[in-house]
């Protein structure tokens, strides 16, 4: 029996040295540390169009520009701040009025079927910075009649723009801030348009005014037809303006600045 006893004590002991072991090698761990590492650039190439109601990089537009032949519009400059794109104002052909008329900008137009949306402008920062940008207009000169008359300037002409909205498909990203109302001066000096301050306003920005409405014209045979227009973009001319039945012009010059205002 003393054998018996000794054995199961034995045993016994043998078994839970072996347990002790096991589970001591099993809690043993070293470590080793690897990394995910991604460095980013500036971005010089050209940004496209989107729309500016619902900017989708991954769907750009192809927008018309009615003061080129063409409806070619002029490319936009090279990142990587740029200016992407800015509509062409077309207040259309209207009769001559001896009274105080306001004319709305027809809306954008685009060459790959898609709706109309409302006149605007789009920029991108690429620069990876975040120190932000400020984005200007100026009118060039009154309104020039682009070929040879006698009533050559629209004097007291006046082109504005209101209720602009802002959009992006950037998230988490501080918006940069649109004037609300701007009024061009033909005397050439700057309107601000977008300010985006320090840390916002990175990625690519759409400013439009207002929304598209459907109204009736008449054209020049005097019949009916529907136009698209966008009224929060409109050009007011004085009903003692003498006019000419010509066509008027005038450039309006985009200046984006990596110094925002203060």
């Amino acid at each position: 029996m003393k054998r018996i006893k000794l054995f199961s004590v034995l045993a016994l002991s043998a078994m839970t040295i072996t347990t002790l072991s096991t589970t001591a090698f099993a809690e043993e761990a070293v470590e080793y540390h690897s990394h995910g590492v991604v460095e980013f650039r500036p971005n010089t190439d050209p940004t496209d169009p989107v729309d500016p109601e619902n900017p989708d990089p991954e769907n750009p537009v192809v927008p018309t520009d009615p003061s080129n032949p063409g409806g070619e519009p002029e490319p936009g400059t090279q990142g990587p701040l740029s200016i992407d794109y800015a509509s062409t104002f077309d207040f259309g052909v209207n009769k001559i009025s001896n009274k105080d008329e306001t004319y709305y900008a027809r809306a954008q137009h685009y060459n790959d079927g898609h709706s109309d949306t409302p006149d605007y402008v789009q920029v991108t920062d690429n620069r990876g910075t975040n120190s932000g940008w400020k984005l200007t207009v100026k009118e060039s000169g009154q309104l020039t009649a682009t070929t040879d008359t006698l009533n050559k300037v629209l004097t007291g002409a006046q082109i504005t723009l209101a209720h602009p909205n802002v959009t992006s498909n950037a998230s988490g990203v501080t918006a940069p801030t649109a004037a609300e109302d701007i009024s061009l001066n033909p005397d050439g000096s700057e309107s601000v348009v977008m300010t985006a301050a320090e840390k916002s306003g990175a990625g690519t920005w759409e400013d439009y005014w207002g929304k598209v409405e459907s109204v009736q014209e008449e054209d020049e045979q005097g019949a009916k037809q529907d136009v698209n227009i966008t009224k929060d973009v409109a050009l007011s001319v004085p009903g003692s303006t003498p006019k000419d039945a010509v066509k008027y012009q005038t450039t309006l010059t985009w200046t984006l600045t990596d110094v925002p205002s203060n």
